[in-house]
């Protein structure tokens, strides 16, 4: 299994007492995917190494931990709360909510980096630049395990990991949101990076699923999502080499 895991350009181990991946399905209460989702592992990666010129794409999730899950019933309020919405009474706005958490958790995240086709350096700088941050402990923001609540720590993997023993078909999984260009569909607006510089965009959001299945504690994550995604969000990438 060694080899396995340094097959791809980088392997990092996580753990955390509590993760939540929530299931988009359920509009209500909160409930988690049994395993990390590969857009929650991206988003670990990011918080440790982004470049607007990379983009990770994760192989493989492994489950180091049995899966333990466990439901929290807590008081919270139906509003956000910001600096431009109105005050309001909190009691009024109380509810109450039962979230399902996984405890005790761990994974190995293997991924690769992706260089975006206007990027001229080469991906050992940016391989080397991520293994100086993981070895220094060092991230842009605190790493979580599908909501911010649930913190993470981090480490560079040592090659002795071993996946747990487990099989099972999870189903239909969150893949990635793909943030789409458009001109005749203007729902939101955001941010995309080419040519090395933000651009204001129009356009919508697109969820993306694919058949997720553990197989001995491994969920592989399909690469042709990757093209669907990038077809979708019109963003070019070289190759793995």
């Amino acid at each position: 299994m060694e080899n396995e895991i340094f097959k791809c350009d980088v392997a990092v181990k996580l753990e955390g007492e509590l993760a939540c991946f929530t299931r988009p399905e359920f509009k209500v209460e909160r409930v988690t995917y049994p395993v990390m989702t590969p857009s929650a592992a991206r988003g670990v990666l990011e918080a440790i190494f982004w470049k607007p010129e990379i983009r990770w794409e994760v192989r493989q999730i492994w489950v180091l931990k049995p899966i333990k899950e466990f439901s929290l019933l807590r008081n919270e309020i139906d509003s956000r709360q910001s600096a431009r919405s109105k005050t309001f009474f909190i009691e009024d706005k109380r509810q109450q909510r039962t979230t399902l958490f996984l405890k005790d958790v761990a994974y190995l995240v293997l991924a690769d980096i992706r260089l975006k086709s206007s990027t001229k350096d080469c991906k050992k700088k940016y391989l080397e630049q991520f293994n100086r941050r993981i070895e220094n402990g060092r991230c842009f923001h605190q790493p979580y395990l599908g909501t911010r609540e649930c913190t993470a720590s981090f480490e560079k993997a040592s090659g002795n990991e071993k996946p747990i023993p487990d099989c099972l078909t999870i189903g239909n999984m969150l893949f990635d949101l793909a943030f789409c260009p458009s001109e005749s569909c203007r729902e939101m607006e955001f941010l995309q990076h080419s040519d090395n510089k933000a651009h204001k965009r129009a356009g919508y959001k697109q969820a993306l699923y694919f058949t997720a299945t553990l197989d001995k504690g491994v969920m592989t994550v399909p690469q042709s999502k990757y093209e669907e995604l990038y077809g979708l969000e019109g963003i070019d990438v070289k190759g793995i080499g």
